[in-house]
């Protein structure tokens, strides 16, 4: 019983979680967009969640931290205007962030959005731990990104799992931790966000 539920949710996984091409921008490309938010050091675990089922489908995470990325392991989010090195991207501006969110939130999906403000040397640890995992293949993004916050100072207890919503609780359960729910119902198409994004906009 367990194998053929261990198969059922690596099958959900690798549709959720669908691994894009290995890329690598230059240091050029990424000195251009780089970003940090001004505020504090933070870190945004985002959990993608079946509004059908309530299942967690896909994990990212992002660092403000010497710069504002998102760790997107095995993601699908991409624009030729964004660079990225394997599942991390770079110049992540607010305007960027909302588009990201809004990218993943439609009328299947919603998105729980949890953040914790961290020290700097805390987020230039992940941020350094994020940039230098690799590429990650299907069905790894909670995988990935638990085991980049393991270990890191005051994420000592966070156990390493495959589920999306396993990892949400424990992050949740961290002290100082907030969290939003974004719903929106546009249609399950969610790469006309990408088309109908403007770059100019910030």
């Amino acid at each position: 019983m367990l194998r053929v539920l261990f198969a059922l949710v690596s099958v959900a996984f690798l549709a959720s979680c669908s691994a894009g091409e290995s890329v690598w921008a230059s240091d050029e490309r990424i000195q251009q967009v780089m970003y940090r938010d001004p505020g504090p050091a933070k870190l945004t675990l985002f959990t993608m969640v079946s509004n059908s089922t309530g299942s967690g489908a896909h994990t990212s995470l992002m660092i403000n931290g010497s710069q504002r990325v998102i760790f997107d392991p095995a993601g699908s989010f991409g624009h030729p205007s964004i660079p990225e090195r394997n599942d991390v991207v770079f110049g992540i501006t607010p305007h960027i962030a909302d588009v990201y969110t809004r990218y993943h939130a439609r009328e299947t999906y919603h998105v729980v959005v949890q953040e914790l403000e961290v020290s700097a040397e805390v987020a230039e640890a992940l941020l350094q731990r994020a940039m230098a995992y690799g590429a990650v293949s299907k069905a790894h993004c909670t995988n990935s990104t638990s085991s980049i916050l393991k270990g890191v100072p005051g994420f000592e207890n966070i156990r390493v799992t495959y589920f999306p919503n396993n990892l949400a609780k424990q992050f949740g359960a961290l002290p100082g931790v907030t969290q939003q729910v974004l719903y929106e119902y546009d249609s399950d198409d969610n790469s006309r966000v990408l088309r109908e994004w403007v770059p100019t906009e910030g």
